[in-house]
């Protein structure tokens, strides 16, 4: 059993950092923020880690009898289909990218609900929560809570700001497909594992 705070930390850290890394989340960051401005995306992702860490370490084996894991599964891949139909459909006179003169708190508030919301269903069962719960089972829980949600929000900003540069170079429409295609393909792949 790890006692030390630092250890637990920076053990957390290094366990989610790698399991994250490349992860379906990390791309749906990226799309997301090719959409919206940095801060919503930021916020919701921020907010969103540090509730599902936190969800990880207190709740853990509560959260599996509550929700069946297919159960999360299935919601998922609807809720990304939704989310890839979503993309489609808005025209870009809706797009996020464009100057921020004219948005309200409340955009950018409804906007940091959406990514949070898809981001939280995404990380729902996913390795780095169930990583979460077996570290914190052996190690000091606050600790373990910090540096789990310290790595998915370094991963995460780093593909927010590799986001931003795809955004600015690329045509709105290419974005737009590009978004709904993310989404698209990890609806249809948690559906099917919901099936298998």
């Amino acid at each position: 059993m790890l006692t030390g705070w630092f250890d637990a930390f920076a053990l957390a850290f290094g366990v989610v950092f790698l399991a994250e890394l490349g992860d379906k989340t990390q791309l749906m960051v990226l799309a997301f923020s090719t959409r919206h401005r940095a801060l919503p995306v930021i916020l919701g992702v921020v907010t969103a880690t540090a509730l599902m860490m936190a969800a990880s370490v207190l709740l853990g084996a509560a959260i599996g009898a509550i929700v069946p894991a297919q159960m999360a599964l299935l919601l998922g891949g609807v809720a990304f289909l939704l989310f890839a139909a979503w993309t489609l459909v808005s025209g870009e006179d809706e797009d996020e990218t464009a100057p921020a003169a004219g948005k309200t708190g409340r955009s950018v508030a409804r906007s940091a609900l959406v990514v949070g919301s898809a981001f939280a269903i995404a990380e729902l069962g996913d390795k780095s929560m169930l990583a979460t719960l077996t570290l914190a089972a052996q190690a000091q829980p606050v600790a373990t809570w910090a540096g789990a949600t310290l790595a998915m929000t370094t991963l995460s900003l780093a593909a927010i700001v590799v986001g931003r540069q795809i955004g600015t170079r690329l045509p709105h429409r290419l974005i737009r497909l590009f978004a709904a295609a993310v989404f698209a393909i990890f609806g249809v792949l948690l559906l099917l594992e919901a099936l298998t």
